[in-house]
């Protein structure tokens, strides 16, 4: 399958704590028909792929049995219709093929050239007309994958010579790392792309493997094996896949795989955590025995779904399965089987569009059908928790290029804290809950994609300080020289932006939040820690704070120390040995440990100037945003002077509106879901999501 970040959300999702919206033909928990009952394909089909763009379009492709080629259809959100006007758009038969969209809008299609040729042929439609690219490969090509990298570049993999991979640059395939990836005749290929840097490659060749390189690697830069083992045993039946790969926000990989028959072929979902592949819930799981056709889909939240259909069992029908971080473990959802029938090649996404999880398979023909998912979401108005310390609320802010909203709480000392980590999923249920640990930083650096827990490394910037760091995003390793290692007590981690930085001067990643945000100083903790009564860790998470176990990331070797024992908070504050940060153990919270600064470790924002508006202040600034959904014209109604607005899309990216006489102009931008932010003359701070028509 062809797989990418941005139309596939199941690979990178959005971050955003999306909304329900309400469609007049779905149901909770409930699976429909997507635009047509029944099958969208003329006749019978498989090797189906399903791509969503940022608009909430479908796309499907599949072999089309009764023309003998492969076919790509779009749903618009009415119809689903052929992509470039016809069934049947390869030059042979497409057995084996993939699918995928760019940010721009591009679809990439490839597949198997087909007897008596060989290769892999490579289409992209351009909005009119399918334009067939040069072979990346002549010899015999059956298993494949793609992706499409960040800055718009697609990258493909073949089986040839045991797994190789290629991407397309000035009209030219160019080769990254060696062939013999996989080290002998690799089978049910996969392969996904982060916002690290990173491409990798799942595939199962002596058990499922996965591997990594880098997105600029060179012929000769080796593929190395993630985590150093496989991740699983599988067995390989026919054409059904039985592994899939997904990526989240926060580049963590996840795997889902069927067990050998020793262990009745049943259901396995690991993630990796960094430094070695984990499972996420009960192991060897499902309705039946002898699974397959396997998918595995993440919300921008890190909600995980995976979908397999019965081999000889239940009349094949397929199955999707929700995991419960609550009970840590997997169970049906939307009832017990999806089709009525056997179900063949499963592909399951999620569309951030409409907060639905959408599923193709073929049942004689295709068929797509979706379930909207609850909304876990509340509405946030950015109002500060109220006076009582352990009171909560919250505040929506863009973090890694996307709107989020974190849970905020009055902490003991009187202060408003963030009560999760930057870069978690959640407010900590327990020390050691990995979805609560969040990213690590290093001092003095922002949010610039080092932070996360898998990012690449690097060595020391030439200019060791912050105006070295323009175009790296990787985490930086040394010990002499460190990062920053000068450690001058001028040194400062308060500017509001990139336009601050100086030598002495670096980027406080809390101010994105808003106003008054910052990161805590020494004299923040040492006030937290007394007020909350901190000795340990483990009061630590019990706290008004829920400060979680995160532990630190290595400035030797990138690896990750005392997860789940140790957390490390850095504070704003320097220290003769580099920074200033909080420590806690299992027997001790010293609030004015130094360390090296490019450690990586946990940030906590404070809020320590109330500059939000209570509920009282909030209901007297009444805000009407109408009508919504739109055609075009989007009225705004409020007692206070609007100060700017800003729209963006789904996945962040700005939007050109005008705006006057308190109304915005989006009558130019596509159907979609929008985010609509209003800054008040009063200071208030206003996020709404807004369907265009």
């Amino acid at each position: 399958m062809f797989k990418n970040l941005q139309s596939k959300a199941k690979k990178i999702g959005t971050g955003i704590g999306i909304l329900s919206i309400a469609l007049s033909s779905l149901h909770a928990q409930q699976w429909v028909d997507v635009g047509s009952t029944g099958n969208i394909s003329a006749g019978t089909s498989s090797y189906n792929n399903l791509a969503i763009d940022v608009q909430g379009n479908y796309y499907v492709s599949y072999y089309d049995v009764s023309v003998q080629k492969g076919s790509v259809q779009k749903f618009n959100g009415i119809s689903w219709s052929y992509v470039g006007g016809s069934t049947g758009i390869t030059t042979s038969t497409a057995t084996y093929n993939s699918l995928s969209l760019d940010t721009s809008g591009n679809v990439y299609y490839t597949n198997q050239w087909g007897y008596p040729s060989s290769g892999m042929e490579v289409r992209k439609f351009n909005g009119t007309s399918w334009n067939l690219l040069p072979l990346p490969f002549t010899d015999t090509t059956n298993y494949q994958a793609s992706a499409v990298a960040p800055n718009g570049i697609p990258f493909v993999y073949g089986s040839v010579g045991s797994g190789t991979v290629k991407r397309f640059v000035s009209g030219v395939w160019e080769q990254v790392g060696p062939t013999n990836i996989a080290g002998a005749n690799p089978t049910h290929a996969e392969m996904v792309i982060g916002t690290n840097g990173k491409v990798y490659v799942c595939h199962i060749a002596s058990g499922v493997r996965v591997f990594e390189n880098s997105l600029t690697a060179s012929a000769t830069d080796a593929w190395a094996l993630v985590g150093g083992a496989a991740v699983g045993s599988a067995f390989t039946e026919g054409a059904n896949a039985t592994s899939d790969i997904a990526i989240g926000s926060d580049n963590t990989l996840y795997v889902v795989y069927s067990s050998t028959t020793a262990n009745n072929r049943r259901l396995n979902v690991k993630k990796f955590d960094g430094t070695n592949w984990i499972q996420v819930g009960n192991a060897d799981f499902g309705i039946s025995n002898d699974l397959y056709n396997v998918s595995i889909a993440v919300t921008p939240s890190g909600k995980l779904y995976t979908v397999a259909s019965g081999w000889a069992v239940n009349g094949g029908k397929n199955t999707v399965y929700e995991f419960d971080v609550a009970t840590n473990t997997w169970a049906t959802f939307g009832g017990d089987f999806v089709s009525d029938g056997t179900a063949l090649y499963n592909d399951l996404q999620y569309d951030t569009v409409s907060n639905t999880l959408v599923l193709t398979y073929s049942q004689n023909g295709v068929r797509v059908k979706r379930v909207q998912l609850p909304n876990n979401t509340p509405g946030c108005n950015n109002a500060d928790p109220g006076t009582n310390p352990g009171d909560t609320s919250c505040v929506t802010f863009t973090y890694k290029g996307q709107q989020v909203t974190y849970t905020t709480v009055r902490g003991a000392d009187g202060k408003v804290w963030l009560q999760q980590n930057l870069g978690s999923r959640q407010v900590a249920t327990a020390i050691a809950d990995a979805e609560s640990y969040g990213d690590l930083f290093q001092w003095g650096r922002w949010d610039d994609g080092h932070q996360n827990r898998n990012s690449a490394t690097t060595t020391v910037p030439t200019t060791n300080n912050p105006t070295g760091l323009s175009g790296i995003t990787s985490f930086i390793l040394g010990n002499s020289p460190a990062w920053w290692s000068t450690n001058a007590l001028s040194d400062l981690w308060n500017g509001a932006n990139t336009s601050a930085i100086t030598s002495e001067v670096s980027v406080d990643p809390c101010k994105a939040i808003g106003a008054g945000w910052k990161l805590p100083s020494q004299a923040d903790w040492v006030a937290a820690v007394g007020a909350e009564g901190m000795s340990s860790a483990a009061n630590a998470f019990t706290s008004k704070l829920k400060l979680p176990a995160a532990g630190y990331r290595s400035q030797s070797t990138g690896g990750f120390t005392y997860v789940g024992e140790r957390g490390y908070y850095w504070s704003g504050d320097v220290a003769n040995s580099g920074g200033k940060y909080l420590y806690n153990s299992t027997a001790l919270a010293n609030p004015n440990s130094g360390g090296p600064r490019a450690q990586g470790q946990s940030v906590r924002c404070i809020k320590d100037v109330t500059t939000g508006l209570g509920t009282s202040d909030i209901k007297r600034n009444i805000i009407g945003i109408y009508p919504n959904p739109t055609n075009g014209i989007l009225n705004i109604k409020t007692d206070s002077d609007i100060d700017k607005i800003n729209v963006t899309n789904v996945v962040g990216q700005k939007m050109n509106v005008q705006f006057s006489n308190n109304q915005i102009n989006m009558e130019q931008l596509q159907k979609g879901v929008y985010i609509v932010e209003l800054q008040l003359k009063n200071g208030q701070k206003i996020s709404k999501k807004v369907i265009k028509n």
